[in-house]
């Protein structure tokens, strides 16, 4: 199928690829198919383009390439909605803003996309404390919570 896409214009993608979100991203409830677009040359960054609106599409990350110790806990209801079976299944996205210069970027540790790979399920979690930020160093320099502790 071909996808009209934010930063690489028109792509053909499966619709295998294609991640359900069935209550959307937040700030954006009426898109909930996305699909995940590799940048060239860029293997630690992706697109989460949607499949709809070719203008709404976020670079995301792995938020544990850059903070090894991030952690939390998916809800009951999270797992339930995902269908999530076993921790291997599962990819944590988090929601990059970039900036200039690049090294004043932020990621978002306290709302992060949680996917069910093996059954192209999504959504975005928000972690019910304090201890992450919604801007938190791209650099890793900080601590996880953005606070310099």
């Amino acid at each position: 199928m071909q996808l009209a896409t934010k930063y690489f214009g028109e792509m053909d993608i499966t619709s295998v690829n294609v991640i359900h979100f069935p209550t959307g991203i937040l700030g954006f409830p009426q898109e909930t198919e996305f699909v995940l677009l590799d940048l060239p040359d860029n293997p630690l960054f992706q697109i989460l383009q949607s499949i709809k609106r070719k203008e709404i599409a976020f670079i995301v990350v792995n938020p544990y390439q850059l903070y090894e110790d991030y952690t939390f806990k998916l809800d009951d209801g999270i797992v339930k909605a995902l269908q999530l079976s076993d921790e291997t299944e599962i990819v944590v996205l988090s929601i990059v803003t970039l900036k200039q210069p690049f090294n004043t970027s932020t990621i978002n540790l306290q709302a992060p996309i949680i996917i069910n790979a093996n059954k192209q399920q999504g959504k975005q979690f928000v972690i019910n404390s304090d201890k992450y930020s919604t801007r938190v160093s791209i650099t890793a320099l900080n601590s996880p919570s953005g606070k310099g502790e």
